[in-house]
This record gives structure tokens, C-alpha cells and sequence, in this order.
């Protein structure tokens, strides 16, 4: 392997997989590796990861908080969007992948640098995101991707890759292990082995963030969550920063079996997959958004936005946060949310999330115009120019044609 790589940063979780990537560089490419580990709000302790890089000889650990970060720059304005890929998965993957990278290269540029590598596989999203990130923020790295070099392809050869350099494997992990999980403070995915026939339900032991809905508490929950300029400031009257406002909702969504997700999706490398993804915190906040946006963004800056979310949603799922692409449509939706202010109140009950309330000092909502009752306001008479000028061109077609 080439020598001329001194020193490579590996976005490192302690699990088997980075920890046999950690000998694996060192060894491979005889290099000094740097470790950097990211709390995201996966919900695990970090220290063994230090441990265990200690134990491989690393003398440069990184381990950050990052979690009201994570909220603040990434998850909010995604939320801003209201982006759903393929109508349905908000992305809690997806979106975590920029942070770590851009981590990676301040890193990697802070120790002197001149790699970076991740442990993700040839097959998934995450290689392209992780490195689409790389590239944009360092045209120059050098990226080592170590499932795309080696020739360790199944899970027994990572484990007997493991024993043979006296490299811990937790007991759970020497057999197939039964799918694989993601995890961050927006989101938890389970994927592969017993979640690979799309036909079989997932069993309960799958979900690890909320109860089934069946199990959930039989009184509804009313959840009111307050908005400025788009992002969510407060929970049932409580301010709170942004990652402890996504815990909390987490929470609420959590014991109400709000969140669960079962997707066949379109991987960006052109496979399908299935998975089985728990946002219960996101699924409550994309719903109080959409409310009060209901009341504060006009009609065609809705549609605009609507027409727009697909392919901003896109973006994020394929890796392209740090494109001009992905920056000019995030600043035509934060124009959007100048006054997307007030308060939305949800009914969650049993799996079940709806909007029963909103109000915002900047509604559009006029009571006077809409009124059953008698008006002082609008002239109905009006309305009969208004559907002939639309009704012209349909007339003059049919006219036309006989």
C-alpha cells in the first residue's frame, strides 16, 4: 500500500467493524491513526471507545459532543424544509453524515492530516455521503474506504480477523448478528438479516425508541410545541435548547408509539432496500411545523416550498449537503420562515399523531373572510368574474375542437 500516507482520521464507534478498521490501517498502510468519535445522541456510553483506541496504541483520541450542534445546523433547517424522501423517511441517517465528515477533515487538518477513512460498506449510501462531504470541504484528501480494499467480506472473517490480533468482540456479535443499527438523537434504523424479505412484519424486538402502539397508554397525550423563524424554541411552554427540545420529544413520541417507519427505499447506488426506521421526536416536530406553517406561509410560498421539498430532500439523502445546490435551496426556505411563528398543539394517541390547534401572532387566517355567517368583508358577487376569467381558456378549447 502506498507509504505516502503519515497519518489518517477514522470517524471510529469502538464496534467491531472500526475497531478492526483501526489495525487494519495500521497495519495496511504502517500510518499513525487518529480516532474521532462523535456523541450524537445515539443514546451509548463513549468511553469504551477510548479505551479501546488507547488499547490499539492511538495516541490522539477525539470525542466531542455534538448534539446541540447536530440539532441546531443540520436537523432544524432539514426540518424547515419539511423534507421527506420519497414521501415518507425524514432522513435521520442521512443528515448525520455531514456533521461527522466535516468533523473529520477540521481534524484532520488540525493533527497535520493527510487521510481520512469510515467504515462504511460498497453497497450503502453512506460511503457516498461520507465522502461527497470529503471532497467538498478538502478537494484534496485522500480517502481510505477499507470494505472497498480488503478482502474481509463477511462478518465470521471479521471476527476471526479480530481474535487473531486479540481485538475484544463483544459475545453478541460472534454469531450473524440479527440486523444492523444506526443510531443519533433524530432517529434509530435497523436494517438487513431478519428485515431483508420486505414481506415479513418486523418483530417487536426491532423497535428499541417507541412502545407499540397497541401497548401505549389508552388516555391521548396533547403535546404544544412553540416556533420563531421556523425552528421549534419550547415544549408545552418550556424553552428548551435545541437538542434537549428533540429529547423531549423523543420522549412524548416515544411512549405514544409515534415514529415508526417501515420503507422500502431507492438507495442513491441504485439498489433497493428495506428498513425499519423510529423518529418519534421528528415525526411530532414535522407535524407541529406543517401546522404552523398552515397559518403563516402564503398560498404560493406553500406550493413553492412543496414543489421544492422532493429534490431538497433528495440532496440530503444522496450526500449532497455541501453542494451550491442543497445552500441556494436552503436559502429560499429560510426566506420561507420569516414569520413562521406561534404554537401548534398535536393529539398523539396510540401510534396516532394530529393537529387539533394552532395559533400564531403572524397568522394569515382571517376569521372576517371565512366566516359561514354574515360578512362586511368579501363580496360574493366578486367571485363570479374570477371563475369566468379561469373558466375563458377551457371554454375557447372546447369551443375549438366542436
Amino acid at each position: 500500500m502506498s507509504s505516502s500516507i503519515k497519518k489518517v482520521v477514522l470517524a471510529y464507534s469502538g464496534g467491531l467493524d472500526t475497531s478492526v478498521i483501526l489495525r487494519w490501517l495500521q497495519d495496511t498502510y504502517q500510518c499513525e491513526v487518529v480516532t474521532f468519535t462523535a456523541d450524537l445522541g445515539q443514546g451509548e456510553e463513549l468511553e469504551p471507545a477510548r479505551k479501546k483506541a488507547e488499547n490499539a496504541g492511538v495516541r490522539e483520541i477525539f470525542i466531542e459532543d455534538l448534539r446541540e450542534e447536530f440539532t441546531r445546523d443540520f436537523v432544524f433547517p432539514v426540518f424547515r424544509a419539511n423534507a421527506l424522501y420519497e414521501g415518507q423517511y425524514l432522513l435521520g441517517t442521512s443528515i448525520a453524515r455531514p456533521l461527522i465528515a466535516k468533523r473529520q477533515i477540521e481534524i484532520a487538518k488540525q493533527v497535520g492530516a493527510d487521510a481520512v477513512s469510515h467504515g462504511a460498506t460498497g453497497k450503502g449510501n453512506d460511503q457516498v455521503r461520507f465522502e461527497l462531504a470529503y471532497y467538498a470541504l478538502k478537494p484534496d484528501v485522500k480517502v481510505i474506504a477499507p470494505w472497498r480494499e480488503w478482502d474481509l467480506d463477511s462478518r465470521t472473517k471479521l471476527i476471526e480477523y479480530a481474535e487473531k490480533h486479540q481485538i475484544p468482540v463483544a459475545k453478541d456479535k460472534r454469531g450473524e448478528a440479527p440486523f444492523s443499527v444506526d443510531a443519533n438523537l433524530l432517529h434509530i434504523s435497523a436494517e438487513g438479516k431478519v428485515l431483508e424479505d420486505p414481506w415479513i412484519e418486523p418483530e417487536e424486538f426491532v423497535y428499541s425508541r417507541t412502545v407499540a402502539p397497541e401497548s401505549a397508554p389508552d388516555t391521548p397525550e396533547y403535546v404544544e410545541i412553540e416556533f420563531e423563524k421556523g425552528d421549534p424554541i419550547a415544549v408545552n411552554g418550556e424553552l428548551l435548547s435545541p437538542a434537549s427540545l428533540l429529547t423531549k420529544l423523543n420522549e412524548i413520541g416515544g411512549r405514544n408509539g409515534v415514529g415508526r417507519l417501515d420503507l422500502v427505499e431507492n438507495r442513491f447506488v441504485g439498489m433497493k432496500s428495506r428498513g425499519v426506521y423510529e423518529t418519534p421526536g421528528g415525526t411530532v416536530l414535522h407535524n407541529a411545523h406543517r401546522a404552523i406553517e398552515s397559518l403563516t406561509l402564503d398560498r404560493g410560498a406553500a406550493h413553492l416550498k412543496d414543489e421544492i421539498m422532493p429534490r431538497y430532500a433528495e440532496l440530503i439523502y444522496s450526500g449532497f449537503w455541501f453542494s451550491p445546490e442543497r445552500e441556494m435551496l436552503q436559502a429560499l426556505i429560510d426566506k420561507s420562515q420569516e414569520n413562521v411563528c406561534g404554537t401548534a398543539r398535536l393529539k398523539l394517541y396510540k401510534g396516532s399523531i394530529r393537529t387539533v390547534g394552532r395559533k400564531s401572532p403572524k397568522t394569515l387566517y382571517s376569521l372576517a373572510h371565512v366566516t359561514f355567517e354574515a360578512d362586511q368583508v368579501y363580496n360574493q358577487r366578486d367571485a363570479e368574474g374570477f371563475i369566468k376569467l379561469n373558466a375563458l381558456r377551457l371554454r375557447l378549447a372546447k369551443a375549438a375542437r366542436g
